[in-house]
């Protein structure tokens, strides 16, 4: 491992757009030219976030209303934060996330209705301002990414994916939006290409970023 200061990167998308794929790929292929890589995930990470994750994607638990849903992702952001994200940071690791506080906004902002401006300050509360170098979002039709996930594991499917066709739509356009309001740290990438076209497009990124901070 290198003097290189920590390196904190994230990815998003629609249900079925291959984030954890392209995640364990990047954290081989990182891991594979000598650094040392931390892969984690939202909700989870943590022995209290797996509890939280358990809850949220329940589908038998469809009375869970949009604010208690929000504030219990937050609940489970703030650990991995304090315990995970910051103290690898802290050791020169890579972090690699798979979704972050970007989530909310998409899906409990955009998806649910609820104002962006309260789950900012929300968000900021749960990651102590803690922003990603660079968040890798994967975009696919709803339609073909919730597909995806019907020809997956049963067990994959959960409480999120049961939401109606619009809400998930309406998630989608708001990582867009998202995106587009600060190109700067967002990489776009149509995930209906290959993957490992995929792949080597999140690797250019990725070098650029690495090759800035060395």
């Amino acid at each position: 491992m290198t003097d290189m200061p920590g390196l904190f990167i994230t990815f998003e998308g629609p249900e079925g757009s291959g984030k954890s794929t392209q995640l364990r790929l990047l954290a081989a292929t990182l891991t594979q030219r000598g650094l040392a890589v931390v892969a984690t995930r939202e909700p989870g990470g943590t022995r209290i976030g797996n509890a939280i994750r358990s809850l949220l994607l329940d589908p038998a638990h469809t009375e869970l209303s949009p604010r208690a849903e929000t504030l219990l992702f937050q609940a489970a952001r703030a650990q991995i934060v304090d315990e995970v994200i910051r103290p690898a940071l802290a050791a020169g690791e890579v972090v690699l996330c798979d979704r972050y506080a970007d989530s909310t906004l998409a899906y409990q902002g955009y998806g649910h209705g609820q104002a962006l401006t309260s789950l900012q300050q929300l968000g900021d509360y749960a990651t102590g301002g803690l922003t990603p170098a660079l968040t890798i979002y994967l975009d696919i039709d709803v339609c073909a990414g919730l597909e995806r996930k019907r020809a997956g594991a049963a067990e994959e499917w959960n409480r999120m994916e049961n939401h109606a066709l619009a809400f998930h739509q309406r998630v989608r356009s708001g990582y867009l939006a998202l995106a587009a309001a600060a190109p700067a740290r967002w990489l776009v990438i149509d995930a209906a290409q290959p993957i490992a076209a995929i792949h080597a497009q999140i690797m250019t990124r990725v070098a650029q970023l690495i090759e800035n901070q060395a």
